[in-house]
């Protein structure tokens, strides 16, 4: 028997393959599927496998192979890494105002001072079960039933206070420059009347800029507006504390109706204000962000 049958006939797991092999799979790996014929997002290991068996590279080869052979070239092809080519160029108004947010985050403020972070989470369901939600028990997770009624939606309007952590809260069933003006009139009634410069962080969405908003500010002046660049929504960090109530009270979704949801949302910032907390945020993170801006900090001002 030759050296080749016997390698042919061998285990696919005690199996070895010619560099050929290799190079053929390292080269459909670093294709988009649809580019070979292959109706599929993106590959994986059973495929690739199937790939080289079609291609009649190899008679067979388990996706364990496949896999190693991968891995020793360090190559995924099944994850992904979203990007974006930014709208906004990053020039000089790009730098300005990732600065003027920066700035508001790590410089000392005066005793007249507070700065808000801004967003609205959006679509809030109620989605109430069929039957009820049944507590953990020994050897049992929490067991939520699948089916579940629509009962509406409603919109959670938040401020996260950087200096603090403490959450100002406002929900309404639509989402409207009047529901928006609704929280800044709550807003202004619990902060108290010694802070005379409250400086709002927010996207520049029509709803936190149209005429309405604008003629309530112009009665309110100690609310000022300051909006981050296109795409740059990160650097508002309430997004940071809408993650936190995702993952500890939105996780099950199992509310009577909506006013039940808005019930238990108010009360989890209540819960959270007890005990609440300002996200770290240093000048090292602020040169972190100008190092990605194209125009130089100097050119800025």
């Amino acid at each position: 028997m030759s050296p080749d049958s016997r390698t042919a006939n061998a285990p696919v797991g005690r199996r070895s393959f010619p560099p050929e092999v290799a190079v053929h799979l390292v080269k459909i790996a670093c294709e988009r599927p649809d580019e070979v014929g292959r109706s599929l997002s993106h590959w994986d290991c059973a495929e690739l496998a199937r790939r080289l068996i079609a291609d009649r590279v190899v008679g067979s080869i388990s996706p364990q192979t496949v896999q190693r052979i991968l891995a020793h070239h360090k190559l995924k092809p099944w994850r992904k890494h979203l990007w974006l080519s930014p709208k906004a160029p990053r020039d000089a108004e790009f730098v300005r105002r990732v600065e003027d947010i920066c700035t508001l985050y790590t410089r000392e403020l005066a005793a007249h001072e507070m700065v808000l972070c801004v967003d609205e989470k959006t679509s809030l369901q109620p989605r109430p079960r069929l039957s009820p939600t049944l507590p953990a028990r020994p050897g049992r997770p929490v067991r939520v039933e699948h089916e579940y009624r629509r009962q509406g939606a409603l919109n959670l309007f938040a401020a996260f206070d950087t200096r603090t952590g403490k959450v100002y809260a406002h929900t309404a069933e639509r989402k409207r420059q009047a529901e928006f003006i609704e929280f800044l009139e709550r807003l202004d009634r619990e902060i108290p009347a010694e802070v005379t410069e409250v400086h709002l962080v927010m996207d520049n969405l029509r709803m936190h800029t149209g005429k309405q908003v604008q003629a309530w500010l112009a009665q309110h002046p100690r609310f000022k507006f300051h909006h981050p660049p296109v795409h740059c929504s990160w650097m508002n960090q309430v997004e940071q504390w809408f993650s936190i109530l995702q993952r500890k009270r939105l996780a099950i979704v199992d509310f009577a109706d909506k006013s039940a949801l808005a019930a238990r949302l108010h009360a989890f910032v209540d819960e959270w204000n007890e005990h609440a907390h300002p996200f770290q945020w240093t000048t090292k993170s602020v040169a972190k962000i100008m190092a990605k801006c194209e125009v130089p900090l100097a050119k800025a001002g």
